[in-house]
């Protein structure tokens, strides 16, 4: 269990992020056109995963953002910004916004992903949603970086998630 923070005040996710070194939890999630998405879609690549509760607040959608315009440009990398959002609010957030280079997947049909990344809130008023942590998969699908941001109302730092990439 992690301890962070919501604005000061102590909320906790279910465990702790997968072990760099590790091989990193396979998934199913949902993408913006209802399809599924896996991490064995990136097979090859650099994966991104950036994870937050909701793209409906300031600094998660700071986070896709950034993402898109920092490591989308990358080769061999693929970023996917992974919430409880419905598929359709965020292909439509990617759409306003212009982003092309970063892949949703919602949770909604799979509650099991917060726990095996452990970052589901068990308390708190975001209880039920995801923190907002970053891990990096490198292209054989083992975790080579981890960040649990410690205040959630924070942007991840972002220097060594792209320090990780090629």
């Amino acid at each position: 269990m992690a301890e962070i923070t919501l604005q000061g005040n102590p909320v906790h996710t279910i465990g702790a992020l997968p072990a760099v070194g590790a091989a990193a939890p396979v998934f199913k999630l949902v993408g913006q056109d209802l399809a599924d998405i896996q991490l064995q879609d990136f097979k090859g690549k650099y994966v991104v995963l950036n994870i937050f509760p909701s793209l409906d607040t300031a600094t998660c959608a700071a986070s896709v953002r950034r993402f898109n315009k920092e490591a989308s440009s990358r080769d061999n990398v693929a970023v996917v910004c992974i919430s409880a959002d419905l598929p359709f609010a965020a292909g439509r957030f990617c759409t306003t916004e212009g982003l092309k280079d970063v892949h949703t997947a919602s949770v909604f049909r799979n509650p099991g992903f917060g726990k095996d990344y452990g970052v589901l809130f068990t308390d708190g008023p975001l209880a039920g949603l995801l923190s907002r942590a970053v891990v990096v998969v490198d292209p054989e699908g083992k975790v080579v970086y981890t960040q649990q941001v410690p205040e959630i109302v924070d942007e991840p730092d972002y220097d060594p998630v792209l320090a990780k990439l090629p």
